[in-house]
């Protein structure tokens, strides 16, 4: 089959039970801004779905009379999406993008998997970006007994803060902050009773043709007025022949976001495409089931254009070349958040993005496969 038009962006909504999401959802489908949702939840019968907005039901699908829809996943979701996929080519329903809310215990890492290696469904619809809702109230527990908490919030894109009236600003303060070591580029927004700007929740993926530069420092997490803040430079230091194989940390962690360890470099000319492909190999050969998330901006030598990237554990989508980049920017950044690694084999792994080919005259550095022999 043929895709016909653009890809349909998918939103990931997550967060942990009782977390907000179902609230969220209700102001979603009644704002005017949002257009035209297809909504993709568990069983209705275990959310409190806004029935004064409802215009019909079938046994899969709820109308609402905002335009939006809502469906069950009935044993798998991609079936769903193939569904709701065939019934609009068919001109019996109509949406513009689609919201999944997972389960409460759900790690985001398969659903995300989904949508890039189905060769049926995922040609029709991309990853528009993964947001998390956490409660203010009772996130900092959850997040000490639920591992799974801990990763919704660092392979989110925008984590929305709710109940926050529940809790002192001291008490917010504490938990932003440790919201920010478990991910330190997603931004985070305070939602007033589940009511949060549309535009916030879409359009927070970079892997498009047509984005900015402003599009690409938001997904980073680089702020307008610090280009530097989420990314942190690192401290040059000398580079092995071969790149160091990289080393589980068995640290006591006293808690399971301490498992998480993120980290970034910035490289401001462009960079040999010798070492980025060694780079991305190594640290999918090395820590490839750990891998929460890895994204960046690669300016590479030699070519005309820049290219971002995305991908979790060992799954990569396709990248996407800027064409229409304009301007000097010439930066490479890349993100990369990771569980059971340390940060010091960490910011070793993308200093290996500063490796040179050696050039004839001898200068440079040895650019070689893990195993092998200067």
């Amino acid at each position: 089959m043929e895709v016909q038009g653009d890809q349909i962006p998918v939103t990931l909504l997550t967060g942990f039970l009782g977390a907000g999401k179902t609230t969220l959802l209700n102001h979603l489908i009644r704002d005017p801004d949002a257009g035209r949702v297809a909504v993709i939840m568990n069983e209705f019968g275990d959310v409190g779905l806004d029935h004064d907005l409802i215009e019909a039901q079938t046994e899969e699908t709820i109308l609402m009379q905002s335009g939006c829809l809502c469906c069950t996943i009935r044993g798998d979701l991609l079936k769903t999406l193939g569904r709701l996929m065939a019934q609009r080519n068919r001109g019996a329903l109509s949406f513009d993008r689609v919201v999944i809310e997972t389960t409460g215990i759900a790690d985001p890492g398969p659903i995300l998997h989904s949508l890039v290696v189905d060769h049926i469904v995922g040609p029709y619809f991309r990853m528009d970006g993964v947001v998390t809702v956490a409660d203010a109230a009772t996130g900092s527990r959850t997040l000490d007994k639920q591992f799974e908490a801990v990763h919704q919030i660092a392979m989110a894109d925008v984590i929305i803060l709710s109940k926050t009236d529940l809790v002192t600003p001291v008490e917010l303060a504490r938990f932003e902050a440790r919201l920010a070591g478990i991910n330190t580029t997603a931004r985070r927004v305070q939602g007033e009773h589940g009511r949060v700007p549309t535009g916030i929740l879409f359009g927070l993926s970079a892997m498009r043709g047509n984005v900015t530069a402003d599009d690409v420092s938001t997904w980073l997490g680089v702020t307008k007025t610090d280009p530097l803040s989420g990314l942190s430079r690192l401290a040059p230091v000398s580079k092995p022949s071969m790149p160091l194989p990289i080393r589980p940390s068995f640290e006591a962690l006293p808690h399971h976001d301490n498992r998480i360890t993120s980290a970034s470099i910035e490289i401001e000319t462009p960079i040999s495409a010798e070492a980025f492909d060694l780079w991305l190999d190594t640290l999918v050969a090395f820590s490839g089931p750990d891998i929460l998330r890895v994204k960046g901006i690669v300016h590479v030598e030699d070519m005309a254009s820049p290219f971002v990237f995305h991908g979790v554990q060992h799954i990569f989508d396709a990248p996407v070349a800027l064409t229409s980049w304009a301007g000097e920017d010439t930066k490479t950044r890349v993100v990369v958040i990771v569980r059971d690694l340390n940060a010091e084999d960490l910011k070793a792994s993308l200093d290996m993005l500063r490796l040179r080919p050696k050039d004839a005259d001898g200068t440079g550095d040895a650019i070689m496969a893990p195993g092998t022999q200067a």
